[in-house]
């Protein structure tokens, strides 16, 4: 796509806007309804799609699926609970209501990483809202984004409500996050890119008439604290699930593994040994680490090994082969600082450093260190501490005795604050309202 078809896309949006916010809350989430069952019944083209493109496990493209469906059907009932007037105090001689109506045009970007159930759950909350959007996929995931546009065009979605733009984010994202016809921005992916953003949107531009909305997802540094008297083996369970699924490729993936320091060797070989046995390979033949999405990622996960080198002890793993993919194995560096780079950086790939800590305090202390607060969990059997945990871990998802991963829509809702994001929660009670805003109505009588 390019910026005629996004000077297009914006046109459309807002003639075909006219007549979409009109129409009945119950006739738009109808459409999700619909669109869920739909992909229900594809579950497992889409899971082999997700294989094909990203390189998903058998696992991780079947949990994805049931997101997509699960954001599907919780964004059509919390739609509903929006179709009327909202509740108000009553007054004497009055009618007095408060409306959520939708905004206008906006645009979505979206990542690789979850390409069908985050990219689904970013368009079609504005769009049940009342919303017209353009979408904006990631270049890794082009034909998964294509197939979940046809998917909610066979739903019953009228055309121009979603205009599907697949493009350069440098090129056709920028410049729709400056347009003074774009009405909110949602995004998903890296810290640098929605800083750019926050900042691009705040900027009036002329002939604007109103603030940007923007809703960013960023990215983490995620850790796991684990104390004295946790269960070491769930706590290695958790470890590697939550550090190598996907290949560590989650925001919310598990990059850090504090440990105090009666524990930390105990801990730290039980760990090695349950990573040690995971198996590397294609997604298609279901391994349990699979290769990284693209070169770029590749070549900054092969740095970050390097660096690893100096900054930690190399328990297991360290290579990196891209012969036959984009293949890095899932490594261990034990007895790295708080501070050091593979500490502070988000790398996303399979890379974790382990960090040993004096107590639970200065475990938390850790944890807190850096600019990042998306997901965190602590493993121990220690009330007080767990309460501890609550108020003091700066996270938005925070975790017990579980991997940090894997949050569901509606039970979980998702996202960050700090530099992870605007906190908006995905999958959350309050989501739609990102896409809305209030109008209050008074008569006298």
């Amino acid at each position: 796509a390019t910026k005629e078809h996004a000077e297009k896309a914006l046109e459309v949006g807002w003639k075909t806007f006219q007549d979409w916010k009109a129409w009945d809350m119950a006739a738009r989430a109808r459409i999700l309804v619909k669109a869920a069952a739909i992909l229900r019944r594809k579950k497992f083209d889409f899971c082999a799609l997700l294989t094909l493109e990203v390189g998903k496990n058998y696992a991780e493209a079947d949990v994805e699926t049931a997101e997509a469906i699960d954001f599907l059907e919780h964004y059509a009932r919390g739609a509903m609970k929006l179709s009327g007037p909202l509740e108000t105090f009553p007054y004497p001689g009055e009618e007095n209501e408060l409306h959520a109506i939708p905004l206008g045009v906006g645009v979505s970007i979206s990542p690789w990483n979850f390409p069908l159930a985050i990219y689904l759950g970013m368009l079609t909350a504005p769009i049940v809202a009342g919303n017209c959007i353009i979408a904006k996929p990631s270049e890794d995931s082009g034909l998964i984004a294509a197939w979940g546009a046809n998917l909610l065009l066979e739903a019953g979605l009228p055309e121009g409500v979603l205009s599907f733009l697949p493009g350069l984010g440098e090129d056709v994202g920028d410049y729709l996050v400056k347009h003074a016809k774009t009405r909110f921005i949602s995004f998903t992916g890296s810290r640098a890119v929605g800083v750019m953003i926050h900042e691009n949107a705040a900027k009036v531009q002329p002939g604007q008439k109103w603030l940007k909305r923007s809703v960013l997802e960023m990215g983490g540094k995620d850790a796991l604290i684990v104390d004295e008297t946790a269960d070491l083996e769930n706590a290695a369970t958790a470890a590697v699930q939550g550090a190598f699924g996907f290949a560590g490729q989650k925001c919310s993936a598990m990059s850090r593994l504090i440990v105090v320091s009666e524990v930390y060797d105990d801990l730290l070989e039980r760990f090695v040994a349950k990573t040690r046995v995971l198996s590397l390979g294609d997604g298609a033949e279901n391994a349990n680490v699979t290769s990284l999405v693209n070169l770029e990622s590749f070549e900054k996960n092969s740095q970050y090994l390097e660096i690893g080198k100096t900054e930690g002890r190399l328990m297991c793993g360290g290579t990196a082969d891209s012969s036959t993919g984009y293949f890095v194995q899932p490594t261990i560096f034990a007895d790295v600082a708080p501070d050091a780079k593979l500490a502070q950086d988000e790398i996303f790939g399979p890379i974790v450093a382990v960090i040993k800590a004096r107590d639970f305090d200065h475990a938390l202390e850790i944890a807190n260190s850096t600019d990042y607060g998306l997901t965190g969990g602590v493993c121990s059997s220690r009330r007080d501490r767990l309460e501890q945990a609550r108020r003091e871990y700066e996270v938005g998802n925070l975790y017990f005795n579980r991997k940090i991963t894997g949050a569901l829509v509606g039970v979980q809702p998702f996202g960050g604050y700090n530099m992870s994001g605007t906190d908006s929660k995905a999958g959350g009670p309050d989501y739609l309202m990102n896409f809305m805003q209030l109008k209050t109505v008074s008569e006298r009588f």
